[in-house]
């Protein structure tokens, strides 16, 4: 019987590959979204195109309310989305976004038996959010395996992030290899209704960037 892991699926391109990476290790997948009140609704309906391509067991969206502390251009819409790149931390970082999502993924791993939490976090081509680094991580691991009855009882619960150093190209590449369908995802900051990406965003350029590195044809549908 497969082991059961928590996938945190956004609905963007890391993240599917991330969901195919544990199907592919042979994990039974509970994936899990969070609506925490993003400029867009895309990603969610991309998340569930995604978990559904790619054989997740379940899928579950879980709604908080980050919108209500604002702080980042991506849950306050009196402040831009940059589309330049700018220095230090962007203002499209959310704060603890990366702290709440993992522990709602924590949370139902503990419900569902859970032995490893599955992230997309990446510390090379990223924005420079402090939640995406390794030492991050390993310091959230220490705690969920000191704050879990799961963990207390000997079942602890594994932080992975299997796409941590390896550049877009490569993820692109590792994704491509395991039958993604990129043209599920959406990564854009400011993505439309329709899904389609603005093409300017940080997020935008490194998706494409990362497409045009590995060779790889790119399947975004943009804003015209």
């Amino acid at each position: 019987m497969a082991r059961a892991a928590v996938i945190l699926l956004s609905g963007g391109l890391d993240s599917a590959t991330v969901l195919a990476i544990a199907r592919a290790e042979g994990w039974s997948c509970h994936a899990l979204s969070v609506d925490y009140g993003q400029r867009h609704r895309a990603e969610l309906d991309a998340a569930k195109r995604v978990a559904e391509a790619l054989g997740a067991a379940a899928h579950r969206i879980v709604r908080v309310d980050l919108e209500a502390f604002g702080g980042s251009a991506l849950t306050d819409r009196s402040i831009s989305v940059p589309t330049a790149p700018s220095e230090g931390i962007p203002v499209t970082y959310v704060p603890a976004r990366n702290t709440i999502m993992l522990s709602l993924a924590l949370a139902q791993a503990e419900v569902t038996g859970s032995d490893a939490i599955f992230t997309g976090v990446n510390a090379v081509d990223y924005s420079g959010y402090p939640d995406c680094r390794p030492e991050f991580l390993e310091a959230f691991g220490r705690l969920a395996n000191l704050a879990t009855k799961r963990a207390v009882e000997g079942h602890p619960i594994e932080m992975r992030a299997p796409i941590m150093q390896l550049n877009k190209a490569d993820i692109v590449r590792r994704g491509t290899a395991l039958g993604v369908d990129f043209s599920l995802t959406v990564s854009c900051y400011n993505a439309d209704a329709g899904g389609r990406a603005c093409g300017r965003c940080d997020s935008c350029r490194f998706r494409r960037e990362g497409f045009e590195s590995a060779g790889i044809p790119d399947p975004t549908r943009y804003q015209r």
